[in-house]
């Protein structure tokens, strides 16, 4: 999801409402610890307030217990604008987001009419309707029949830094994406260079992707063409 801490999916446990601790199990928390918890809850609900003004679609906080980091407005903007090169105004050029919420909703801001479908784990973006589809990459090959081999463009921006990982998205990008010409953008570290160039055919541009989180991780843009605008069109 967007975007990564560099864990072992498999040590990551999911919380969702049932899983929440009970009362009783709940720590005691010092003063100090209290007031820097209520001054985190703050400025998240400032960026969730800031985001909801910036983009018609409006984005939930961010969960880091699901690996959520979004984009900066400025790397959401320049990947959208990519991406709305790549549909050339097409009507039926549809777009498929994995796990990168942010740039969906970029997308719905800069052009309402735009093709899509967001794949993404939480549930929280139900609320985008029918534009949204479950997805939980442990079951690539479990998304809707009518998605099958009908995008041209395919943003994927992989959970985690594992090998593991990044080859089950792959999976789901060969489902998604439409024969003859289509255009595939990878948003994920560094240290994912040789498994995206090895499994996807995949290099890196030289636009560096930023997040409105400070992350300890090099990112990178991973694509399969030259990019048109935005990138530099520096491949390295």
């Amino acid at each position: 999801m967007e975007d990564q801490l560099e864990l072992n999916p498999n040590s990551v446990t999911r919380l969702s409402e049932s899983s929440a601790p009970s009362d009783d199990d709940e720590p005691a928390l010092s003063s100090h610890t209290l007031a820097a918890l209520k001054e985190f809850l703050a400025e998240q609900q400032q960026r969730g307030s800031d985001a909801a003004g910036e983009s018609e679609v409006s984005l939930v906080s961010e969960d880091w217990r699901l690996s959520q980091f979004w984009y900066s407005p400025e790397t959401a903007t320049t990947v959208a604008e990519e991406v709305l090169a790549l549909c050339g105004g097409a009507v039926h050029a549809r777009v498929a987001c994995i796990a990168c919420p942010t740039l969906y909703a970029y997308l719905k801001k800069m052009d309402p009419n735009v093709s899509m479908q967001l794949l993404e784990y939480d549930k929280r973006f139900g609320q985008y309707g029918s534009e949204y589809t479950f997805y939980d990459y442990n079951h690539p090959e479990d998304i809707p029949s009518e998605l099958k081999h009908s995008c041209k463009v395919v943003v994927a921006d992989p959970p985690y830094l594992s090998k593991e990982c990044l080859e089950k998205v792959a999976e789901t990008i060969h489902l998604l994406v439409q024969p003859g010409e289509s255009f595939l953008l990878l948003l994920t570290g560094e240290v994912q260079k040789e498994t995206a160039a090895e499994i996807l055919g995949l290099h890196p541009c030289g636009f560096r992707p930023q997040h409105s989180s400070k992350l300890g991780n090099e990112f990178r843009l991973f694509s399969n063409y030259d990019p048109v605008i935005g990138c530099d069109h520096v491949c390295r």
